[in-house]
């Protein structure tokens, strides 16, 4: 969602480019990456209040003080929205101001951890200087809509026009969550199909095992992962399981079909947004797009809708698991340990899809829906998802194990699901540890989340 806006180029003459478009991601094996992205919120130290974009201690701070530590700055109107480094990475701005890395494509998780560490330990040494903080959960827990500050970017703006039109927590979702994902490879249309289906099917799996959001203004809200509920009515013509992935048929055109029907946001040009919210791509298509008549999209176009799009799992040139909350440095790293074990072993693969295929589009729906509240005590299939999350970690761990990336030490990539593993072991997730704290250390008091899970 953060991402800026693509450039402009080549024009689009048909639906087959839509659909080349999302195939030119297919690559072999030895290609294969791993990308992974989190968000955090920053806080004030001595008020614990949300960060401003301008002043002393605010986001454009922060970003000024990364770009000191090597990074390139972005910017739109004049203000600075993003970083980049020469290895591929990137820092952006969540609405909100959760700043977020998208982290470069590497080979395997040892990798991954190398570069969270350094990230964190560049946010941290920046933060301390201003006076400000980082926090791994996933809702804000303290602090309002209305008590956040917007950041300067234009499709925000848009969005935050829009959202209310559509649903009852979009606004949350911008403002109030932060998450951890991976974006992995496919090597072919039906590779990519069968890994889309099996992680839209196991992602609230990951919802419960990654759950660390139960507060929401200050007190319990009776969800362990408040995220993941505002994700139930967000914007239905964007979000969800997709069910349709799981129809005779389903490949690249498919997926095109769909986002050709998923709502516009906007068109961008000459470095402004247009407003086109509730327009349809089709009409663009057709050069009828009300928001900017007689005019016909490029492929930029095409690659900004795509990131438009909230589903569970979303396609682009790669895969996307979108279903955890953010957390501490460890659970940051055992997400795409969890993923990319399942998703790139063959043998993995093919028994995660022996584990859900049964599984009906009622029944899927219904465990997405009860997960923000139950987590690991909801139930598919006549079992508790803690049942089947040890199934998943046993394949999970399994399919590392198999890949054999050894760190310096001759440990396999296995070792970084070690905390989800507790988590499925004792039945107890993050979020909640945290609702035990806050009824007796915390003596009620949300204000100790703040130094416990900061970074």
């Amino acid at each position: 969602m953060s991402a800026p806006a693509k450039p402009s180029g080549e024009p689009i003459a048909g639906k087959h480019q839509l659909v080349e478009y999302l195939e030119s991601g297919c690559k072999p094996k030895d290609a294969w990456r791993i990308g992974t992205e989190h968000e955090k919120f920053g806080f004030s130290l001595d008020d614990f209040k949300p960060l401003p974009y301008g002043g002393e201690r605010g986001i454009k701070a922060m970003l000024d003080g990364l770009v000191g530590l090597g990074w390139e700055p972005v910017f739109e109107g004049g203000n600075v929205i993003a970083l980049h480094d020469s290895c591929g990475a990137a820092i952006s701005l969540e609405p909100g101001g959760q700043l977020e890395l998208s982290g470069g494509l590497l080979e395997t998780i040892h990798q991954t951890a190398a570069e969270v560490t350094h990230h964190l330990a560049q946010v941290k040494h920046v933060a301390q200087g201003l006076g400000i903080g980082f926090m791994g959960v996933g809702f804000q827990p303290k602090w309002s809509k209305d008590d956040t500050p917007w950041m300067p970017k234009g499709r925000y703006a848009i969005m935050r026009r829009y959202m209310p039109e559509v649903g009852t927590k979009g606004l949350d979702m911008m403002l109030r969550t932060c998450t951890v994902q991976v974006n992995l490879d496919f090597a072919s249309e039906a590779d990519m199909v069968k890994k889309l289906r099996v992680s839209l099917a196991l992602q609230p799996v990951a919802t419960a095992l990654f759950a660390a959001s139960p507060f929401v203004d200050g007190k319990p809200s009776g969800f362990i992962s408040a995220r993941g509920d505002v994700w139930t009515d967000t914007d239905r013509h964007r979000t969800g399981g997709l069910a349709f992935a799981f129809d005779d048929g389903m490949g690249f055109e498919r997926y095109v079909d769909w986002m050709l029907d998923v709502p516009m946001y906007f068109v961008y040009r000459d470095g402004k947004y247009i407003d086109a919210a509730g327009q349809s791509f089709r009409d663009f298509m057709a050069g009828r797009l009300p928001a900017f008549p007689g005019e016909l999209p490029t492929m930029g176009d095409w690659a900004d809708h795509l990131t438009t799009a909230f589903p569970d799992v979303r396609l682009k040139k790669f895969l996307e698991m979108r279903g955890a909350d953010a957390g501490p440095w460890r659970r940051l790293c055992a997400l795409p340990a969890l993923w990319t074990g399942l998703l790139y072993d063959d043998a993995a693969l093919d028994q995660a899809w022996e584990l859900v295929k049964g599984w009906g589009p009622e029944e899927r729906e219904a465990l997405r829906a009860a997960v923000p509240a139950q987590g690991l005590a909801a139930t598919i299939g006549g079992r508790s998802v803690r049942e089947v999350a040890l199934d998943v970690l046993a394949l999970a761990s399994a399919g590392l194990k198999a890949r054999a990336r050894l760190n310096d030490s001759g440990r396999d990539e296995s070792i970084y699901l070690d905390p989800i593993e507790a988590v499925a072991r004792n039945g107890k997730t993050a979020a909640e540890d945290m609702l035990e704290a806050y009824a007796t250390r915390w003596r009620g008091c949300i204000d100790p989340i703040f130094k416990e899970y900061a970074y």
